[in-house]
């Protein structure tokens, strides 16, 4: 039991606890509790209103509209676009995870199902998979259920309707009335194959994180081994950078050809991929070598809880964090940049559809590429020399 005695365990055993406190937070804490908010989705409504027999007037999509809009168990936002290219273009332009489009003919499919040749209409449903798959499948699934409860609401009042004027239903109109509104689901800009469900551009990151990672341990202590060769320091420093850029080219191309190849990843284009995951691995690797640098092996520990902060929420939609969640990490992490940015080069037309993330990387990575060269003139500590001993003397 003398073991027990040691200051040793118990010191121990709250360097466990805090382990487990800093990484449960890091790997649980914005995942667990994640749930859709606010998710924004476009909602079309080109309905006419239909005329009935007896004079009144069906408008189903005013009907699903303000349902629809009024319904605060859904988590969504709704926007109203005029027309359907509207909404295609918004989900081009990564603005919604998905769209409802409910045609001109909706009121008058319905209105139909009392007559002798009944015609259901046909709402279509789209879901923006490549921007999120997560977000679009709550929209795909939300805004089904939303059109068979209507749908069964609608067979209800016809039926009254029906059974006013006759005892009798034909099962022509019978089997209409079970789906008086057809869902058609769409999926646009949707992953390829072997793309880990859509999740393909948060894991390509976190891999790449470590490669660069990697790449700046081995150059930061290349960089110290030719200084103490000899090397002037400033010199040192700006060889370091340039190796680390030509590295993780090499190593972002390896990573692109492995995913293809090896694990047969559909790649809309290899080369435009291959390219930004050298920016995102470039600027990775200057901000790790320039904390090396500047604070030693110590900086490990800031990169390494930085990783693992991050890793969860590279393949979530922001609406669905916590407050505390997206503005005390998603806000600012690169990995994130890297994440949204590669999902925009993978699944919305490559280079070309890069927004905002990719001159945040640029920004990012310069700015850290001076603070590396700029280690190049920091003071050293200077070596104590053992003093003489008397022997010596």
């Amino acid at each position: 039991m003398s073991i027990f005695k040691q200051k040793i365990v118990w010191i121990g055993t709250l360097i466990v606890l805090l382990v487990l406190v800093v990484f449960g937070a890091a790997m649980m804490g914005s995942v667990l509790g994640a749930k859709p908010k606010e998710v924004p989705v476009a909602l079309v409504v080109l309905d006419q209103p239909a005329e009935l027999p007896g004079g009144s007037t069906l408008a189903v999509g005013e009907m699903l509209k303000e349902k629809l809009t009024s319904n605060a168990q859904l988590p969504i936002i709704w926007t109203i676009v005029g027309s359907e290219a509207e909404a295609r273009k918004g989900l081009d332009d990564r603005q919604y995870y998905g769209a409802l489009i409910v045609p001109a003919d909706l009121s008058s499919g319905v209105a139909s199902l009392a007559g002798a040749a009944p015609k259901p209409a046909t709402v279509k449903i789209i879901a923006n998979e490549g921007w999120n798959t997560q977000a679009a499948t709550v929209v795909k699934q939300g805004l089904a259920q939303a059109m068979r409860l209507a749908g069964a609401e609608l067979s209800k009042t016809m039926l009254e309707r029906i059974g006013a004027q006759t005892q009798q239903v034909s099962v022509t109109t019978a089997s209409a009335l079970l789906s008086p509104i057809v869902v058609q689901e769409e999926i646009m800009h949707a992953a390829g194959v072997n793309n880990a469900s859509g999740n393909a551009p948060g894991l390509l990151t976190q891999i790449m994180w470590m490669g660069s990672l990697v790449s700046a341990l081995i150059l930061f202590f290349a960089g110290g081994a030719a200084m103490k060769a000899g090397s002037r320091r400033p010199a040192a420093i700006v060889w370091q950078s340039i190796a680390g850029i030509v590295l993780t080219g090499l190593a972002s191309a390896f990573l692109v050809w492995e995913a293809s190849s090896w694990y047969g990843m559909e790649l809309a284009d290899a080369t435009q991929t291959w390219l930004f995951l050298w920016l995102a691995g470039a600027a990775f690797y200057m901000i790790q070598s320039a904390l090396l640098n500047w604070i030693g092996m110590p900086a490990m520990a800031i990169l390494v809880l930085l990783m693992f902060f991050s890793m969860p929420m590279l393949n979530m939609a922001p609406e669905f964090l916590s407050t505390a969640s997206h503005d005390w990490i998603y806000a600012w992490t690169p990995l994130r940049f890297a994440a949204v940015g590669l999902r925009e080069v993978m699944y919305f037309g490559g280079l070309d559809a890069v927004s905002s993330n990719a001159t945040v990387l640029w920004s990012v990575g310069g700015g850290f590429l001076l603070l590396l060269i700029g280690s190049g003139w920091k003071r050293m500590k200077p070596k104590t020399q053992a003093l003489p001993t008397p022997e010596a003397a």
